[in-house]
């Protein structure tokens, strides 16, 4: 009898490094996850006749209906011609009107139509896998996207024109901004244009003071802008994924200066970027080296008072971690809790999710082995899919076919700073939060023990934002199902960066608010967005009315620090963390 061969030593490790090289190759997507997909879908399209039979008799109708459009324009010119499909609400590709002059009018109405077709493709395949499905209809999406006409010299009427008006300056210029980016590259520098937006000069430069500073954290005390202050001071908990300054851009657009400006003492956490030798630092870590060791400073730089905590993104599923914790373990140093964009359900988390299953998980997790942690520039590419016609196309079409770049802005500097994510942490948020969802099912465990969403009874203001790609507001939503207490919503106009940065006198911005009472039945999202109030402008004052009516009469503001409990003044802010690339 033969006997089975041990693999030989190291096979693991070979298998690790053959899933990271593919990774590598693959923008950091794992190829077998797309593959098990289309061969999902492929497969049981071919078991699907009836399917089959309603795409080719959908192809002869479009066939049919181009073919119309296309006789209709010849009878009564592309203009007067009715279009035979409209693009998507959202899609503004074919808005200008040199798209309705021929033959640019036909393409894009042959491309709106083979849209369609693969939309009805790959939805609704008896048999396939829900996530497959979703995958393999966001692929066709982005292979599409590739061959849009809009994004061709030859079929973009717009550039066309440019290019006849100016003899072919544009692509030249172009093609010194495709030069330039690629130096850039190459020499691992900032964009061209970031050295306007200064960190601490530019952006980020509210006054204030760092007053801690750990392994994982600066906390920066905000200096007053008034000499009474509410009592109750906040404590800010921004998200690690990107530097905390997005909510201290410019003077006239800081969500930080505007609350020092309101009266309010402002505390935020600068995360540190971290490196290879940060690659065992946990979820753990971040709850007890960030939030909590920053609670406690503001505890005795500000005692005897409660503390207002805020928190973005993941920050703000940190601090809804945090905060189920303290209740269940009878802590009631919070006086509210405030979260933006902030998810506590991930059973659905939009498109994100697509790059989230055990298949791309194990590729990540191959990846991060080698480094010890996830750099910004692999994150990025999951962005940039996720919105490829904001992020990517059109900035393709205006940069090197138009040759007019957008100019920086200090959002664009600000989203150009990324930050690398520490190996183990990236990992436990993946499984725990998103492949998992262990918060929402009362399975997540702080201290060795389960926390529970729905222990926590502190008000809480909850904004969503309309456009969110990283954070649906549908899903941030969810916390009405997972807790009682009383939650103040508001859902912003804008996307998961530029709706929360949303000051006052900021054209086109509008919102809707509406609060669910302490015990009060559960109302659906889609019930909510029918019934909240629209408002018009800005809802940074309807979250600082909120927050006055849960602080105490003014008095003196406190000094900088407390030296004598621990907690110095080390420098001023911004602090260091935030300078490091």
């Amino acid at each position: 009898m033969k006997m089975m061969s041990m693999p030989p030593p190291g096979a693991a490790g070979l298998d690790a490094q053959a899933q990271a090289a593919w990774a590598r190759a693959c923008a950091s997507l794992a190829p077998q996850p797309h593959l098990r997909a289309w061969l999902d879908w492929a497969a049981h399209l071919a078991g699907a006749p009836d399917k089959r039979a309603g795409l080719a008799q959908l192809a002869l109708r479009q066939g049919g209906q181009l073919a119309a459009y296309l006789g209709a324009c010849l009878v009564a010119g592309p203009g007067a011609a009715r279009a035979g499909v409209e693009p998507p609400e959202r899609d503004h590709r074919f808005a200008a009107p040199q798209w309705q002059r021929w033959p640019f009018n036909l393409l894009h109405q042959g491309f709106l139509l083979q849209q369609r077709w693969w939309s009805d493709a790959t939805h609704g395949v008896p048999g396939v896998d829900r996530h497959h499905e979703e995958m393999v209809a966001f692929m066709a999406r982005q292979w599409l996207d590739i061959f849009s006409p809009c994004n061709q010299l030859a079929s973009n009427p717009l550039v066309l024109q440019r290019t006849l008006e100016e003899g072919g300056g544009n692509l030249l210029r172009g093609a010194g901004v495709l030069a330039a980016k690629l130096r850039q590259l190459a020499s691992d520098a900032p964009p061209r244009g970031t050295e306007h937006f200064a960190v601490g000069r530019d952006v980020a430069a509210t006054a204030g003071k760092v007053v801690l500073k750990n392994r994982l954290m600066e906390l920066i005390q905000y200096s007053p802008a008034s000499g009474q202050v509410y009592p109750e001071p906040i404590l800010v908990v921004p998200a690690w994924i990107m530097k905390y300054y997005i909510l201290d851009l410019s003077p006239h657009n800081s969500l930080i200066r505007y609350l020092v400006e309101q009266g309010h003492t402002v505390f935020c956490i600068s995360w540190k970027n971290p490196d290879a030798a940060d690659r065992d630092l946990g979820m753990d870590d971040y709850l007890e080296q960030g939030f909590h060791a920053a609670l406690g400073a503001v505890n005795a730089i500000v005692p005897r008072r409660k503390v207002h905590a805020a928190g973005y993104c993941l920050g703000g599923t940190l601090l809804a971690i945090a905060a189920a914790a303290m209740a269940r373990d009878g802590d009631a140093r919070l006086a509210s809790l405030t979260l933006f964009a902030a998810q506590t359900d991930f059973s659905e988390p939009g498109e994100l999710g697509l790059f989230i299953d055990e298949g791309q998980i194990g590729a990540l997790e191959a990846q991060m082995a080698q480094t010890g942690y996830l750099s910004g520039a692999q994150m990025g590419s999951a962005f940039q899919m996720l919105r490829a016609e904001d992020l990517l196309w059109s900035r393709l079409v205006n940069d090197y076919l138009l040759g007019t770049p957008a100019e920086m802005s200090d959002l664009m500097a600000w989203n150009a700073d990324a930050t690398r994510m520490p190996a183990r942490m990236h990992s436990q948020y993946l499984r725990r939060l998103f492949l998992d969802n262990d918060l929402s099912a009362g399975r997540y465990p702080v201290g060795g023990r389960p926390v529970a969403l729905n222990d926590i009874a502190l008000p809480v203001f909850c904004v969503g934002t309309a456009s969110d790609h990283v954070a649906p507001w549908r899903s941030v939503y969810k916390l009405h199902r997972e807790s009682v207490t009383e939650i103040t919503f508001v859902l912003t106009s804008g996307g998961h960066n530029a709706g929360i940065v949303s000051e006052p006198g900021h054209p086109h911005r509008h919102y809707q608010i509406h609060t669910r009472a302490c015990g009060a039945p559960y109302q659906g999202p889609d019930a909510w967005a029918a019934a909240a109030p629209r408002r018009d402008g800005s809802w940074w004052p309807a979250w600082t009315g909120w927050l006055r009516q849960r602080c105490g009469a003014p008095q003196a503001a406190p000094p900088a620090g407390a030296a004598a409990l621990g907690y110095p003044v080390l420098g001023d802010a911004p602090g260091a963390y935030v300078m490091e690339r």
